[in-house]
């Protein structure tokens, strides 16, 4: 049973409560009848399956389950359009979604869901604290900031007025829903600054850093349930967007020694699988892989919501994009996923692949990208750390940067080609503030348009009385 799309924010509790939650292994919902606030939260077991359902709610197909990758891609120039199908990104694709389109309502509808859904496993576990030790109410609490943290930075990124690195956090960001939506009394909230928005962000991963598990005893629930280290990943994404980096490198050093083999000494002990492909193939379960949704043919993200289909039907490489790039070269194991076609098979079942959301490479990228922007000169660890990601695919290639300048120009480079088609390529352009370079007949789209962003659906203006369009 999948979360509906739902139109009022207002309502979505009433979802929530209908639906039980979701089995550890998989994370798949289990139906069962309506339950009040007090039976829901009535027994250890009920908690528990409240909190995989927060899970649930994230990976929706029309949300972390695959749609807001796909968006986050093909924004960018990598990608180009084969089918001009207005139900598969094309308006995305081109830069001309409006606030009425399925696309902008079901994403915002979607993470809303889940938002409000970590909101109730909250309350709920705080009204009935005499069920569950406070150790584990903690942890659960951690389990759901962390999802609480992760939709709305992926909200943001989106629906945000400008880029927290445009000005410093000062533009209208989301309405910080932190309580739940059971009543219409909840509707009303004005935008938070990008600023506020992220600080709450980063506020939700300071505690799910300090009250998750380090690790758990299942290799599966290491990769499909939020640990410490799976807070700290994400903090240095979302550092690296405010372009805190010597923040990035504190948050870095705790997973990432300061030398080869580049590896995790505590808690899951995370590195790069030896074979790229390996890490999006079953079991799903490499070290590499950090945080994942999983999804299988019984509970997938739905028809047209799975990556497959869009990298392998929908969309091609574009020639001029990173595909052109003279350092990737034909031998290189990432570019062998390439098909005549310019297709890109690193996922291979549309609804059999498990959706990744944070692996250990972009964690080694995060740190090298900020270790190079606060060195004077070419910084060493960090080069090392580009070379260790590029040769595990290509030991053809050693770089040698001879200025700093050219060192940050290959990190980013290769981040286009190591998380290609796993939702960066419109994060990095936006955390940039730089244009959405042109691609085939559409032009570049600078940071002042407000094509850049995509507007607020037109029923969140309508039933939050609070809300103002981005304009």
């Amino acid at each position: 049973m999948k979360l509906i799309r739902l139109k009022y924010t207002a309502f979505i509790v009433i979802v929530i409560i209908a639906m039980a939650g979701c089995k550890k292994e998989k994370l798949s919902p289990i139906p069962q009848a309506s339950l009040s606030d007090a039976v829901a939260f009535g027994t250890p077991e009920r908690i528990a399956q409240q909190v995989y359902g927060i899970y649930s709610a994230c990976k929706s197909g029309q949300f972390l389950g695959g749609r807001a990758l796909v968006y986050e891609d093909v924004r960018g120039e990598d990608w180009l359009n084969i089918t001009g199908n207005g139900v598969t990104a094309l308006g995305v694709w081109n830069y001309s979604v409006i606030s009425t389109d399925n696309q902008v309502e079901n994403m915002w509808a979607a993470g809303f869901a889940a938002i409000n859904r970590a909101n109730v496993v909250i309350e709920g576990i705080d009204a009935n604290a005499s069920v569950i030790s406070t150790t584990l109410a903690s942890q659960y609490k951690g389990e759901a900031r962390f999802c609480r943290a992760l939709c709305n930075f992926y909200i943001a990124s989106l629906y945000g007025r400008r880029p927290y690195n445009a000005d410093a956090g000062a533009s209208p960001g989301l309405p910080l829903r932190l309580t739940a939506n059971k009543s219409s009394s909840g509707a009303a909230l004005s935008r938070s600054t990008m600023a506020e928005t992220y600080n709450q962000i980063l506020d939700d991963l300071n505690y799910a850093e300090t009250n998750l598990p380090l690790r758990y005893t299942s290799g599966d629930t290491n990769v499909v349930r939020a640990h410490r280290n799976t807070a700290i990943a994400l903090k240095t994404r979302v550092l690296l967007h405010m372009a805190r980096y010597a923040d990035v490198i504190t948050e870095g050093n705790k997973l990432v020694p300061a030398a080869a083999p580049f590896a995790a000494t505590s808690g899951v002990l995370h590195n790069l699988n030896s074979n790229f492909v390996n890490v999006f193939r079953s079991p799903y379960t490499a070290l590499e892989s950090i945080f994942s949704f999983p999804m299988n043919n019984n509970n997938s993200p739905g028809t047209q919501n799975g990556l497959a289909l869009y990298h392998n039907a929908e969309f091609g490489l574009n020639s001029t994009g990173i595909l052109g790039d003279v350092n990737w070269k034909a031998t290189d194991v990432r570019k062998t996923l390439v098909t005549a076609t310019q297709r890109y098979t690193k996922f291979n079942d549309d609804l059999n692949n498990w959706v990744p959301i944070l692996r250990y490479s972009e964690v080694l990228l995060n740190l090298a990208e900020a270790l190079a922007r606060q060195a004077s000169g070419v910084d060493a660890r960090a080069l090392a750390i580009l070379n260790a990601i590029r040769q595990r695919s290509d030991a053809t290639t050693t770089f040698a940067p001879a200025t700093k300048p050219e060192l940050i120009d290959l990190i980013l480079n290769e981040r286009r080609i190591e998380l290609l088609g796993e939702g960066f390529r419109s994060l990095d352009i936006m955390r940039q503030n730089i244009p959405f370079p042109a691609k085939s007949t559409l032009a570049a789209v600078p940071p002042t348009s407000l094509a850049y962003v995509w507007p607020i659906p037109t029923t969140e203006i309508l039933y939050n009385s609070a809300m103002v369009q981005n304009q």
